[in-house]
């Protein structure tokens, strides 16, 4: 994740949204309850100690339905909550969003449909810069997660067919121009998980590290209700011809019991802090920032 400057907020935002009572204590912190509020996407705007602005995506699909949010989390609680307005026609089913490497404020946003949108967020104003179609995958695609990394001055995106159950997820990699919104030939490679091992959407989000590596985050989803089950896996690494080669088995970075990890993105250039986001459906989205033993982070 490259990490932007933003502007002072503003000082109106919408009511701050606290944590119910049944999950307070567990570490993740309310942006909302009910189907509308899970967390499909997420992205650092800026980061001072402990103080963390983030922009949130969500999955709404129907006219009136909140696309998007800026939220401030400090010592790791949220603290405010505020609604972005998405202009012109409104995006179906938003699932994944990642920092323009060297862009302050813009970000790529991808659709579950793989339409893309290059945008840009300036004192809680969204501009839509352009938009994309990724290359044709399999029919049965469903992506859920997006990301960018320079390698060798060379910006290469990641994107991901969820899978589910059986069928594997699909990640797919290829040369991107942000200036041009198009890809060179793609590159594609199958991946699953060990766990979860039902109701399982073997992808649910990338991220790359500063040394190439590929993050997954898989997440079990029985349905609106739940029970819900997350894991975090460091599963490869990303080639300078960008390619992804996946590790014979792949690394677990964690266990995320009850709630459905739909969003994930570094906090430190080691990737040690990472800012988790779900959608745990009737139950609402919810953010946490979770530090791995990393000298770095500490």
């Amino acid at each position: 994740m490259k990490f932007i400057s933003l502007a002072i907020l503003p000082a109106l935002a919408i009511p701050l949204l606290l944590p119910s009572a049944a999950l307070a204590g567990d570490g993740w912190e309310s942006i909302g309850t009910g189907m509308t509020s899970g967390a499909s996407g997420v992205a650092v705007l800026a980061r001072d100690g402990d103080r963390v602005d983030a922009l949130v995506l969500r999955d709404n699909k129907k006219s009136g339905e909140n696309r998007a949010v800026q939220v401030r989390l400090e010592h790791g609680k949220v603290s405010k909550v505020y609604s972005i307005d998405w202009p012109g026609e409104l995006p179906v089913d938003l699932e994944a969003t990642e920092g323009v490497p060297g862009k302050a404020g813009e970000f790529i946003a991808l659709a579950s449909d793989g339409k893309g949108f290059h945008i840009k967020l300036k004192d809680r104003r969204l501009k839509v810069l352009g938009a994309f179609q990724a290359p044709e995958g399999d029919p049965d695609d469903n992506y859920e997660g997006f990301a960018l990394k320079k390698v060798n001055d060379r910006l290469f995106a990641i994107w991901a067919d969820r899978g589910q159950d059986a069928r594997p997820a699909t990640l797919y990699s290829a040369e991107f121009s942000v200036s041009k919104l198009s890809f060179k030939k793609p590159k594609s490679i199958p991946f699953r998980v060990p766990y979860p091992v039902a109701d399982v959407r073997h992808t649910s989000d990338v991220e790359i590290t500063a040394d190439d590596r590929v993050l997954v985050s898989a997440a079990s989803d029985p349905g609106d209700e739940g029970p819900f089950d997350s894991a975090v896996y460091d599963a490869g690494v990303l080639r300078s011809d960008g390619s992804i080669a996946l590790s014979p088995v792949p690394a677990k970075i964690g266990d995320f019991p009850g709630h459905k990890i739909e969003a994930m993105t570094c906090l430190s250039r080691s990737c040690g802090s990472l800012l988790y986001g779900t959608d745990d459906e009737a139950a609402g989205g919810r953010l946490r920032i979770s530090t791995r033993n990393d000298p770095e982070d500490q």
